[in-house]
């Protein structure tokens, strides 16, 4: 998304968090980027017909991206946006071996 339409949204409040894998996925791919969103109040309207809950308002679909922490509280810091910073978790990883499923369990 270009920054001139984050501007253009009047907002108060941002959360920032580093994109994170989802629970399928193995690999780091497109997780060292920290991504930038603006915090609405509004809620969504339910569509009556299909039973959607939804709104007209594109401009809650408005996500920057930046390389590092640095580069967003520096943009955050000259647009005067009140941050709210979600850490990640670190994965924890387990190294074993494929016949370790099948020893642990039968007492070898």
């Amino acid at each position: 998304m270009s920054s001139a339409l984050f501007k253009s949204v009047d907002f108060i409040k941002a959360k920032a968090y580093k994109n994170s894998t989802s629970s399928t996925q193995s690999g780091k791919k497109r997780t060292d980027h920290w991504v930038l969103e603006p915090i609405f109040t509004q809620n969504s309207v339910k569509d009556d017909l299909m039973g959607w809950s939804g709104g007209n308002d594109i401009k809650k679909q408005i996500k920057l991206k930046f390389s590092s922490i640095n580069d967003l509280e520096r943009y955050v810091k000259k647009y005067n946006i009140s941050l709210e910073i979600i850490e990640p978790k670190e994965k924890k990883v387990i190294i074993k071996s494929y016949a370790d499923n099948f020893t642990k369990n039968r007492g070898f």
